[in-house]
């Protein structure tokens, strides 16, 4: 019994240490890897920094309503507690003054702030570990030509026990594994630019991806769909939800660019993704995203996260109210069928947007309204109105029962519960 006690207490120890080392190990990348993306002739480190950190979206996250480009303070909802984003200007008290280059690469390779403290990893250096050091160095160097802003720090806002910082050493220990983007050999170069692109400077799987119960996304390289500010980030594998395997390259780079593309347009946090980032990304850029998108292997969409089951029986009355309140509001703008009005409304019949299993988009579009993106390709966007005070939550179940299942649609029925819960927290 003594034996076993010691063997186990060995055991015990031997585990604390491996987590403790991969928790809190060190790691200063390959900086002898060179960015995929290749810099314009003549252009200063600086110009190409700014490039960087807007194809990055940096100011999405660093930016709150009202408040100066990059000085933080947004809050950012999460099921563990809010987090408030940080100062990015060079202020040297609230910011990014004291900073070296250094530090910034360890906080973008590593997630440890200039303390050496472990940052969360609501900050997406579990993505931006792929950047290579030229690009962080180029990204830091843009950011050190902002106006100072004094602007301190919010303290995030967590629920227990997600509140110790301390417990990343396990966090980290079992999920994140630091590393500069390594080149796929059989892939060409177009496609390593786009994969650089789509898995690191632009982190799509820090929405675009299902999390476990610890926060931890389930695959970086293979976006799963997730929900993220209270919003349905569609699996970008799967045919049935954003997936684009099939589609022309040349659509792929009108919604990455325009926010709009036949059949398809963007709303909510991904319509400030592309109003704040991808509409300046450059045609190269673009095009190599797309061609890593369009590779990506097929999967079948995740099971639809918070929906409530709707009794059978239940089913045929609702769609037929539906049918009644689709008549009176909707059918001016989308069609008696579905069928739309392209570009002011877009077809519901046959639209993915729609029938997809998770229902959230949808709810939250007739609840709160919502409109493309403002872009080069698409200066004049429509939008849709919000309903939110004109419908009640069994209004919109029968509305959204109905679109689902009507015209040859295969959604599944949309309950009064599933409207109530879309109905609470910020609109994003």
């Amino acid at each position: 019994m003594k034996r076993a006690l010691i063997i186990l207490a060995l055991v015990g120890a031997c585990a604390a240490t491996a987590i403790f080392w991969l928790g809190l190990r060190s790691d200063p990348g390959d900086v002898s890897m060179t960015s995929p993306l290749q810099a314009p002739v003549g252009i200063s480190t600086e110009e190409r920094g700014h490039y960087l950190v807007r194809v990055g979206d940096c100011m999405a996250c660093h930016t709150r309503q009202g408040g100066a480009d990059y000085a933080g303070g947004r809050v950012i909802p999460t099921p563990f507690g809010d987090f408030y984003s940080p100062n990015l200007t060079p202020d040297p008290e609230t910011g990014l003054g004291l900073w070296s280059a250094d530090d910034f690469w360890k906080a973008m390779h590593e997630g440890r702030s200039r303390d050496g403290s472990l940052l969360y990893p609501a900050f997406p250096y579990t993505n931006y570990t792929k950047l290579s050091r030229d690009d962080s160095d180029a990204m830091f160097a843009y950011l050190k030509t902002l106006p100072a802003v004094k602007q301190p720090r919010r303290e995030h806002q967590l629920q227990f026990p997600y509140n110790y910082r301390f417990l990343l050493v396990g966090w980290r220990a079992l999920f994140f594994r630091p590393g500069v983007y390594q080149p796929v050999g059989a892939q060409d170069a177009q496609w390593n630019r786009g994969a650089y692109l789509v898995q690191g400077l632009g982190h799509c799987s820090a929405c675009h991806e299902a999390r476990n119960a610890l926060g931890a996304v389930q695959s970086r390289d293979n976006p799963a769909g997730g929900l993220v500010l209270n919003w349905y980030a569609p699996a970008l594998s799967a045919p049935a939800e954003a997936g684009v395997q099939h589609w022309p390259k040349e659509d792929i780079v009108r919604l990455l660019r325009d926010g709009i593309a036949p059949g398809a347009s963007t709303l909510g946090p991904m319509a400030e993704v592309v109003y704040e980032s991808l509409q300046h990304a450059s045609a190269e850029d673009l095009d190599a995203m797309a061609t890593y998108l369009k590779s990506l292997e097929p999967s079948q969409p995740p099971p639809a996260s918070g929906a409530v089951r709707v009794p059978a029986h239940a089913v045929d009355d609702m769609s037929k109210r539906g049918a009644t309140i689709y008549a009176d509001h909707c059918a001016s703008c989308h069609g008696e069928a579905g069928e739309g009005a392209p570009p002011a409304a877009p077809a519901l019949r046959g639209n993915r947007a729609v029938t997809m299993d998770s229902a959230v988009n949808p709810i939250r579009i007739v609840l709160f309204g919502g409109y493309a993106p403002g872009t080069a390709g698409n200066p004049r966007p429509f939008g849709m109105p919000p309903f939110g005070n004109t419908l009640s939550n069994q209004d919109v179940a029968d509305v959204m029962t109905y679109t689902r299942s009507a015209w040859g649609n295969q959604g599944r029925p949309v309950s009064s519960a599933e409207v109530a819960r879309n109905r609470q927290g910020p609109l994003w």
